[in-house]
């Protein structure tokens, strides 16, 4: 074997080699986006269905989040003019 068969063969290995590793290091990328897409769009979803029940009237005592939160309000802002 030559010099040059030699350096021939070393340029295949190494142009197959560094092929092999991009198309690994590409295919994790789009594994990586795909799950960061999926997960975003679950805590979305799940943010959205978060809103939905916190707006929603409370069963036990009638009133909805945003009146509980007003009571507070409310109350503390007595309490600071008491003070």
């Amino acid at each position: 074997m030559t010099i040059l068969e030699m350096l021939g063969q070393s340029a295949v290995l190494t142009v197959l080699g560094i092929t092999v590793v991009f198309s690994f290091l590409a295919i994790m990328v789009l594994c990586v986006s795909a799950l960061g897409k999926f997960f975003s769009a679950r805590e979305a979803a799940l943010a959205l269905a978060g809103n939905t029940q916190a707006a929603a009237p409370d069963k036990s005592s009638g009133t909805s989040a945003a009146g509980k939160i007003a009571a507070i309000s409310a109350a503390l802002n007595e309490y600071s003019k008491a003070q």
